[in-house]
């Protein structure tokens, strides 16, 4: 009874919605009255619009005005009934604008496939329009995935779906790299009837040769003739340019010949594609023979072709040849002189041959050519990739000088060479130089940018980049994902490593093990390596391919938790997988055995490395020498030191520094110094590591003075750094003198050295021991203005000292920042809090 008074209620409210709809009165005087407005729900308007399906221009006046006016949230079914009428009466632009809208909503793909089902059933549509439009819109917003959602739920209720939709789903999907879902739409579209055309058939023969199944390529071939759509050439191009990508380029000419037998005739795709193919495979007298071949015919190849000819005979050494054939091909007009020019010295600087470069240079300005803006971005990039920046800075100032137009390429080459040396500064100078000149940045502009500020730990100026790179419509690349992905698991920020991964799926790109690699050591440096287990056995199950590097992270994680066995077992898993063991793995799990001080296991360990035929490097030995001094251990740790000289492993800077420092903390100074001579006998020179180990010992023996003075010479010779600066600061505060603590501080900054949060702590600990909170405030406001992060020993220092002195508001807003900034309180910070409330109670 009630449901059925319900239904004539909702009935009967959708009439008084009718008269609003037709009558004269202003809508929004109607629907302002709270009968209406209080009661009006998505339902009513659906039941409105299926009501005027005849008139569905004044359905969608009406169902803007809610939309605009009245903020009302229409349901997906309202959507899909208005789309389908608007179809259905020819109004496809409207029609098409709505599905935007819809979409734009992130509406799930199998919603809106139900939802637009039952609006063709409702509407009396007869063909599939409305689905095919669906798939459309959902290819050109690059939600490919989505859109093969929707051919799949088609395929499966076998709903007809127009040819030309599944080809421009085929098309975007080749895109991004996922060729095998192409062929599993080919087999779906052929098992319910649809038959396939050209298009269809080309991508099919396109994903096949992707996926390096020639044969299949050919048996596609094979079946599309037999259907008759062999009418243009471009499916046998496609099967041309596979066969050439496979180094099979004499059976690609097969393939050409066939041609005219099958009444087509190889246009300039053809025989271009046929002398690139022939270059890889080294085959430079056919492949000038097919370029003389088509010039003949009154073809002009492509500046790709000539570049690949001319570059093949330059490595064959056939140099004269090569040039011979430029000033032919210059002469014809084919290419310009200069172009070929540029063609040999690219091929030269990308050889590594620089010198032979601009020894064709030279030639270049006998012959009466000026180098243009190409050949300097080529020599520009070269001297950059060849980390010879001052080359690169005065080629881009030259081309200044003679006026040439510089375009975005080289201020890319030398923004990439700035970040990949870490000079971000020079770097940022320059992008804002190529804003400045109106020229736009592109993904090669920002990339290595993001890079360098990742590697750099500074997130927050990489995010920025990112947005402004997203907002001005330059679309991130799987290498700006995976860089951005790496510096947020570099700085333990997984969280939004890991939004950038779904984002990453969601936007159609593929990850690989550049993707999985860090989150995996992400997951595990922040201590969930049972997380990075059941992410990794996630991938197992999807099929996706891991490399040792991935699973060697997660025997890593394991191992820095004392988890053996579990490391263990995932070298066991490697091994099932036909992955080998590779020297970091076994690294890992020294290391392991060694947290667990298991001798029995390492030497099992080095003797499985020996049958494997993998020897320990000085790395290994230094991790195994380091261990055992800091158990105390020196027996041990000189056993191995001998093992590894004797064995033939020469020990490097850091093997010394690791002796020293563990000789130093037994108290022997005079056989550290002895070995500090060593090193300087086989030419390793001290740095600022070693140093820093006497500089330790020497504070803590309490010969303070002594270690100012041989700080004071690690300055003058550029060895110190924050390190050695924070022992000298800490052994100070030891020992009262706090004034000239709080100086090195600030000497710190006038040697450009970049104090961190350590620097800092040890002071605002010391202000705060001798009761002085007001200066250990300051001392905490002048660390954070810096842009440093505190770690949660500086916030329960500094808690702890406010709780004491009766500062409680003070201690919760301190915790309070501690959460907002992602710092992991313990229970050294809650503590405090408990003998605050105690002396208030007091």
């Amino acid at each position: 009874m009630g449901g059925g008074g319900g239904h004539e209620r909702d009935e009967g409210f959708v009439n008084i919605l009718r008269r609003i709809l037709v009558s004269k009165q202003s809508w929004r005087v109607s629907l302002s009255n709270p009968f209406v407005s209080q009661r009006l729900k998505p339902r009513h308007v659906e039941e409105l619009l299926l009501q005027t399906l005849d008139d569905p221009r004044l359905g969608l006046s009406f169902f803007n005005f809610l939309g605009l006016h009245r903020g009302f949230e229409h349901s997906t079914f309202s959507f899909c009934i208005l789309v389908c009428a608007l179809i259905r009466h020819g109004l496809h632009w409207p029609a098409s604008s709505l599905i935007q809208s819809l979409i734009t909503r992130r509406t799930d793909p199998n919603e809106a496939f139900e939802s637009l089902l039952r609006s063709q059933e409702h509407s009396g549509l007869r063909h599939n329009a409305a689905l095919d439009l669906l798939v459309q819109t959902y290819v050109h917003n690059q939600r490919i995935l989505d859109a093969l959602a929707v051919v799949r739920l088609t395929i499966f209720r076998r709903i007809p779906v127009e040819v030309k939709t599944c080809s421009l789903l085929m098309k975007a999907l080749i895109k991004i790299r996922r060729s095998d879902l192409v062929l599993a739409i080919f087999e779906g579209i052929l098992s319910i009837g649809i038959r396939p055309d050209v298009f269809v058939y080309t991508a099919v023969i396109k994903s096949t040769c992707e996926l390096k199944n020639l044969a299949m390529a050919k048996e596609v071939i094979r079946v599309m003739e037999e259907d008759g759509e062999n009418s243009s050439v471009i499916p046998y191009n496609v099967l041309i340019q596979g066969l050439c990508k496979g180094k099979r380029a004499v059976e690609a000419i097969e393939v050409m010949k066939s041609l005219q037998t099958k009444g087509l005739a190889a246009d300039l795709v053809t025989y271009c594609t046929l002398v690139l193919g022939l270059c890889r495979v080294d085959e430079m007298d056919l492949a000038k023979g097919m370029l003389e071949e088509m010039t003949g015919l009154g073809f002009l190849p492509s500046e790709a072709a000539c570049s690949a000819v001319v570059e093949g005979l330059r490595r064959k050494g056939r140099v004269e040849e090569a040039l011979e054939l430029v000033h032919r091909l210059g002469k014809l007009g084919i290419i310009p002189n200069l172009f070929a020019f540029n063609a040999l010295i690219n091929y030269l600087c990308k050889s590594g041959k620089l010198e032979e470069a601009e020894e064709l240079l030279v030639k270049m300005r006998v012959k009466g050519l000026l180098p243009n803006d190409v050949t300097y971005a080529i020599f520009i990039d070269s001297f950059c990739r060849s980390g010879e920046l001052q080359h690169a800075v005065h080629l881009f100032n030259k081309m200044r000088e003679e006026g040439i137009n510089i375009s975005v390429y080289p201020f890319n080459s030398l923004i990439n060479g700035y970040c990949k040396l870490g000079k971000l500064r020079e770097a940022e100078s320059l992008y804002r130089e190529l804003i400045d000149e109106g020229l736009l940045p592109n993904a090669l502009t920002y990339t290595p940018m993001i890079s360098g500020y990742c590697k750099a730990n500074m997130m927050v100026q990489s995010a920025e980049l990112f947005k402004e790179m997203v907002d001005l419509n330059v679309m991130p690349n799987e290498v700006t994902y995976n860089v951005m992905i790496d510096g947020y698991c570099r700085v333990g920020d997984v969280s939004c490593a890991f939004d950038l991964f779904y984002e990453m799926l969601e936007k159609g790109f593929v990850p690989d093990t550049y993707t999985y690699r860090p989150l995996i050591t992400g997951l595990c440096v922040t201590g969930r390596v049972s997380e990075a287990k059941e992410f990794v056995d996630g991938l197992h199950r999807d099929n996706q391919r891991l490399n040792e590097m991935c699973l060697g992270a997660l025997v890593h994680g394991y191992c820095k938790e004392g988890r053996v066995q579990d490391a263990y077992g995932i070298c066991r898993e490697m091994v099932e997988r036909g992955m080998n063991m590779d020297l970091v793995c076994y690294s890992s799990l020294i290391y392991g055995v060694l947290k667990h001080d298991d001798r029995v296991r390492l030497f099992d360990l080095l003797r499985e490395m020996a049958d494997e035929g993998i020897e320990p490097d000085n790395v290994v030995f230094t991790s195994i020498i380091d261990a055992y001094f800091k158990r105390g251990n020196m027996a041990e740790a000189v056993a191995f030191w001998n093992m590894m000289v004797h064995g033939g492993w020469a020990p490097n800077i850091v093997s010394y520094t690791v002796l020293i420092n563990g000789l130093c903390k037994a108290g022997l100074d005079d056989r550290a110094l002895l070995v500090c001579k060593e090193m300087l006998v086989k030419d390793f020179y001290p740095n600022a590591f070693t140093y820093g180990c006497f500089l330790d010992h020497i504070v803590k023996t309490g010969r303070i003075d002594e270690a100012l003075h041989l700080h004071k010479v690690m300055i003058r010779g550029l060895l110190s750094n924050t390190v050695t600066y924070n022992i000298l600061i800490g052994g100070l505060c030891k020992v009262g003198r706090i004034q000239e603590a709080t100086q090195l501080l600030a000497d710190m900054i006038n040697n450009e050295t970049i104090p961190d949060c350590i620097s800092y702590s040890i002071l605002i600990f010391k202000h705060c021991k001798e009761g002085d909170l007001q200066k250990a405030l300051s001392m905490w406001n002048d660390m954070i203005d810096k842009g440093l992060q505190p770690d949660t020993l500086a916030y329960n220092f500094l808690i702890h000292a406010c709780c004491i002195n009766g500062e409680l508001s003070k201690a919760i807003e301190l915790r309070g920042d501690m959460i907002k900034r992602f710092v992991k309180p313990n229970w050294l910070t809650y503590a405090p809090f408990l003998h605050g409330a105690c002396l208030i109670d007091k």
